[in-house]
């Protein structure tokens, strides 16, 4: 895990959903130590009336290109490895595909290893050794 949940306004090129994806990932994989092969995400485009959101909420001034992104993961990563994610999130998003950081809505949604199957009807993080989660 973790499982990624990208959401945004319909009309992007898929060259710029994309570079979400990737980006997202990369931050994952810098800051909360997971395995590279771990990669799952739904990236899901929208109709303006189906995303909905303050664009001032926070004093956070967003624009039509909020990215909602939500990650199911693992219990276990400290405050600061959670602020470290968000930050490199935005960066990295920043620099490809050009989101402005004040647009990247980000939330973490933490569960325990049992409540996770990879398939076949099974817990894996509950039946299978660690070593081989990676």
């Amino acid at each position: 895990m973790p499982l990624v949940r990208i959401d945004l306004r319909q009309g992007k090129p898929a060259a710029y959903v994309r570079a979400i994806g990737d980006a997202v990932h990369r931050a994952i994989l810098e800051t909360i130590g997971v395995p590279e092969r771990d990669h799952f995400q739904v990236i899901s485009e929208h109709r303006p009336e189906q995303l909905v959101y303050d664009p001032n909420y926070l004093e956070v001034q967003r624009t039509d290109d909020i990215v909602i992104i939500q990650v199911f993961l693992s219990q276990g990563r400290d405050t600061q490895q959670k602020q470290d994610f968000y930050a490199r999130t935005a960066a990295l998003l920043q620099e490809k595909p050009g989101i402005r950081p004040q647009d990247v809505f980000i939330s973490l949604v933490e569960s325990t290893r049992e409540d996770w199957s990879f398939g076949n009807g099974v817990a894996q993080y509950v039946v299978l050794p660690r070593e081989q989660w990676r």
